[in-house]
């Protein structure tokens, strides 16, 4: 054989992952923005969990009962899939808690809310942060912001009120905190109120309905002090006092040294966002990654944080999702490095992504590092098929967007420790690309002998023979 590589050339064993794809852009400058500080006077992270801990100490009591007498709480989800517990479960924890039933059920909502506790269909198990709870102070920060964010859950709202005047509040409820923590002290509700009702007024002028049709005589819009609007601040005070975030009281209220660095946090998210380096920040989830697959790793996090900040979870997490669903697999690796910004919020939509056979190893690799893998191990999660599934698919990837020596050296990530044994495995599992990639493998690969193997193979897999 006159060939530098013999066709059943031993190939590399390297860590089989998700090409967060094709060519970076080598000049890709790095941001310098320095790393932002909080405010003067805010307590240091350490006294902040410390803080933290001690807010959701009952919700963390709970959840370790959970973890302990249900194993891990799959008994503990009512019947309605929505993860209340049943009335049987709510007794035992209070009896062996020393608490009421309605305090366990208001401290395990607050698990829930907090990411201590998971609930997956009509099953509840512990979350990863009370895994982590006496150990990693920011797992319990992400804990309390996660409760901050779903205030208006934490706190049943005004009855006999429209859910639309309870939106536009919750919507407004930003502007104030930002004014609270700017204040850097007592502020009276009197002035509180005055600045939501100026927000709540743009809110319904930045909506602007105009309906189609004949119109009848204009109706004078009622003037925010004629609306409820001091009953629903009331609401909103309160609420944010029962997680936590502010003092409430005497006509005046305050933000505690956590709640005033949880809003100094989103405004730095804020920032983040206006920020947006490559610019990417107001495009869909398929046209920012696009944007994203030229820049170095660093770079694309900053911007997936960016989009990331201006959205809220559940619809950049869906975005994603659908975006990793589509034709092109560099954006399919591109979309999961993403999803591993989102972090723990991402979890149950990755978690249903496993039942997608396009999505399944990615999802998998996504869930075992999400739970402590190593990345260097993830790999070992898969099975032969599903890894060789996704060296195709990262392969598609290389060639749709790469260079040809780059698809060349791909070879040397397959876990198959042969070009032979190589080439049986990826005729086997499927992959729709398995034709479009070998074709593209032939005819970068510079050993004649083993692109015609790899030749024969694509013809064999096209017309469907052995």
């Amino acid at each position: 054989m006159t060939s530098r590589i013999p066709r059943d050339s031993r190939l590399r064993l390297v860590r089989p992952r998700p090409l967060a794809a094709a060519p970076r852009a080598m000049n890709q400058r790095r941001s310098r923005r320095p790393a932002p500080r909080p405010p003067e006077g805010t307590p240091a992270p350490a006294e902040l969990a410390r803080m933290a801990r001690s807010g959701l100490a009952g919700a963390a009591r709970v959840a370790h009962w959970a973890d302990a007498a249900l194993r891990p709480g799959r008994d503990g989800a009512g019947p309605d899939g929505k993860g209340t517990l049943s009335e049987a479960t709510a007794e035992l924890a209070a009896e062996d808690l020393g608490l009421t039933p309605a305090q366990v059920r208001a401290d395990w909502d607050t698990a829930r809310l907090a990411g201590l506790v998971e609930v997956h269909g009509d099953s509840a198990r512990p979350g990863w942060r009370l895994r982590a709870w006496d150990r990693d102070d920011s797992a319990v920060l992400r804990g309390w912001v996660a409760l901050f964010d779903a205030w208006s859950l934490a706190h049943p709202e005004p009855r006999d009120y429209e859910p639309s005047a309870v939106a536009e509040v919750v919507s407004a409820m930003p502007q104030v905190l930002s004014f609270l923590q700017l204040s850097a002290g007592p502020v009276p509700v009197a002035q509180l109120l005055d600045l939501l009702g100026q927000r709540v007024t743009e809110l319904r002028t930045e909506r602007c309905e105009i309906p189609y049709g004949p119109q009848p005589e204009p109706v004078q819009q009622p003037p925010a002090d004629d609306t409820p609007l001091d009953a629903l601040l009331d609401w909103a005070l309160h609420a944010l006092a029962s997680v936590g975030a502010l003092t409430y009281g005497d006509g005046q209220a305050t933000l505690t040294p956590l709640g005033s660095w949880a809003v100094w946090v989103k405004l730095e998210q804020i920032c983040v966002a206006a920020q947006s380096p490559a610019g990417n920040i107001e495009q869909s989830a398929e046209d920012m990654l696009r944007g994203c697959s030229q820049l170095r790793p660093n770079a694309a996090r900053a911007e997936y944080r960016a989009w990331l900040a201006a959205r809220t979870v559940g619809s950049a997490v869906g975005e994603l999702i659908d975006a990793a669903r589509g034709e092109d697999a560099l954006l399919r690796g591109l979309a999961f490095e993403a999803l591993r910004v989102v972090g723990a919020p991402a979890e149950p939509d990755v978690r249903a992504a496993v039942d997608d056979a396009t999505l399944r190893p990615y999802a998998l690799l996504w869930l075992a590092e999400h739970d402590g893998i190593d990345p260097e191990d993830a790999h070992e999660v898969l099975t032969r098929e599903e890894a060789t599934w996704m060296w195709v698919d990262t392969a598609a990837a290389v060639a749709d967007h790469g260079e040809a020596p780059l698809l060349v050296r791909h070879l040397e990530s397959a876990i198959q420790p042969t070009v032979p044994m190589l080439l049986d495995e990826v005729r086997a599992v499927g992959h729709p690309r398995t034709v479009q990639v070998l074709v593209a493998l032939a005819a970068a690969h510079p050993d004649p002998a083993l692109a015609k193997a790899v030749r024969r193979a694509a013809f064999q897999v096209h017309t469907g023979g052995s």
